[in-house]
C-alpha cells in the first residue's frame, strides 16, 4: 500500500462519507459512498444503487464514474478516489468491475478506502489492480 495522502484526501473522503448516507441499499443494508476529485480540484460522489435481482445493481464507484462523464469528465480528467463502506471496521475496496473502470479512466490515481468505524487503507490503482487490461492492449 502505498500509504501517500493525495493533496486534499480530507475533503474527498468526507464527500465519500456523506454521499454514503444516500445509498439505496434495502436488501443488502451495505451501503457505501465514493467520491472522484478531478484535476481541477472539483469532487463528484456517487452511491450504491440495489435493485431486487441484484444484477441490476450498481456500484457507488461506477455511479460517480459515469456522473462525472455525464459532466464532461474524461479519461485523464481524475486525481484521486475515495471509497467509504459501512462493514464496520474494514475499509470497503472497490470491486473488480470498478477497479476495470477506475482504471480506464482514472489511470494509476490514489485510493482511500475508509469505513464506519475510521479504518482506512490507501492505494495506487495499480496496486488494486496490478495487471489491468486496457486499450493499449487492443492494438
Amino acid at each position: 500500500m502505498s500509504g501517500t495522502p493525495l493533496p486534499g484526501d480530507d475533503a474527498l473522503i468526507a464527500a465519500a462519507r456523506e454521499a454514503r448516507s444516500r445509498a439505496y441499499a434495502p436488501f443488502s443494508g451495505f451501503a457505501v459512498g465514493a467520491a472522484l476529485r478531478l484535476r481541477d480540484g472539483s469532487i463528484v460522489t456517487g452511491v450504491n444503487v440495489e435493485n431486487a435481482t441484484y444484477g441490476l445493481t450498481m456500484c457507488a464507484e461506477r455511479v460517480a464514474l459515469f456522473s462525472a462523464v455525464a459532466q464532461g469528465a474524461r479519461p485523464g480528467d481524475f486525481a484521486g478516489v475515495a471509497v467509504a463502506g459501512s462493514a464496520g471496521d474494514r475499509p470497503t475496496t472497490p470491486c473488480g468491475a470498478c477497479r476495470q473502470l477506475l482504471w480506464e479512466f482514472c489511470g494509476d490515481v490514489p485510493v482511500a478506502c475508509v469505513s464506519d468505524a475510521g479504518g482506512e487503507t490507501r492505494y495506487r490503482m495499480s496496486e488494486l489492480l496490478p495487471e489491468p487490461f486496457d486499450g493499449s492492449l487492443l492494438g
